[in-house]
């Protein structure tokens, strides 16, 4: 699976989505005179601005290696994720701050209840927002993509805010006004958390964060399965971006020649590669077998 590919694929349907729903929602909010489906509207508009970032991001990271990024550039795919989750704790706090207001001027006026194609169409905006989720999230996970992890939740707080906004508009109609803005602050408090557990993860992979311990046994068994490999001196991991740099000493017969060496440490390199798609370049080092090295013939004197 091509990776750029992919993830500018899922980001193109995303952004089309997002412009379809967007003028549906709005034409239905002005129809059936709903300012919580026209604000729901403009939230789904945004999105097409995340999606953009995404794109933006992905294209940087797959610039190849240069003489000044000689490690490549996929941190830039961090740095986009670490936008969106600035970008999806701003909805969220916007959110809530929202729901104060809304909280605090009920009673101030009489709202005109909101017609039925308002309802209808937070029904059919969650329904659709949600499946966006799931389908990005599918591809964030395959891909290890931080930003496209960021993307999936900004489709998931648009379905919040349309739950938000079904609540708000069914009980508005049934005459229970609160019940919108108190929804809507819950909603707030998961799209902040889900905004920081993304930003933490980001974070993680920009600061050279190991592998977790699973995949680590998981590389020794690869390495340790590898025809001439004799003994696991050592096997660290970083991450870089969504990618793994691992740097691995074995041993190996000390009687054998400098080539037959090589072959074993090339051997291993391209097993961690075959086997883990996301190891970017695997370092290896090879030492002698304690037990192979012959002794040191003592000078005559």
């Amino acid at each position: 699976m091509n990776y750029e590919k992919t993830v500018l694929r899922v980001s193109q349907i995303s952004i089309l989505l997002n412009a379809l729903l967007t003028a549906f929602k709005l034409a239905a909010g002005i129809a059936a005179n709903s300012g919580a489906m026209v604000s729901d509207a403009v939230h789904s508009a945004s999105d097409v601005f995340s999606t953009l970032i995404v794109i933006a991001g992905v294209k940087l990271a797959g610039r190849e290696a240069d003489a000044h990024h000689p490690y490549g550039h996929e941190r830039f795919e961090c740095i986009a994720a670490l936008a969106l989750t600035a970008v999806l704790a701003a909805t969220g706090l916007l959110i809530g701050y929202n729901s104060v207001r809304q909280l605090a001027a009920i009673g101030e006026a009489t709202p005109v209840a909101p017609g039925l194609p308002a309802l209808i169409a937070a029904v059919i905006s969650i329904m659709s927002k949600e499946a966006m989720y799931q389908y990005t999230k599918h591809y964030a996970d395959r891909l290890d993509s931080g930003a496209l992890r960021a993307d999936a939740w900004h489709h998931r707080s648009d379905a919040l805010s349309s739950v938000a906004s079904f609540i708000g508009i069914g009980g508005a109609r049934l005459g229970f006004l609160r019940l919108e803005p108190l929804a809507s602050l819950v909603i707030c408090f998961f799209i902040v958390k889900a905004a920081v557990s993304i930003a933490s993860d980001s974070l993680e992979k920009m600061v050279d964060h190991c592998c977790d311990e699973k995949m680590q046994q998981e590389m020794r068994a690869v390495v340790g399965s590898v025809s001439g490999v004799n003994n696991i001196d050592g096997l660290t991991t970083r991450k870089f971006g969504n990618k793994i740099y691992v740097d691995v000493e074995i041993s190996a017969d000390g009687q054998l020649s400098l080539a037959e060496g090589h072959r074993i440490a090339e051997n291993v390199h391209s097993a961690l590669e075959e086997h883990f798609p996301s190891v970017k370049h695997a370092m290896v080092h090879v030492n002698p077998s304690e037990e192979t090295l012959a002794p040191t013939p003592m000078n005559k004197t």
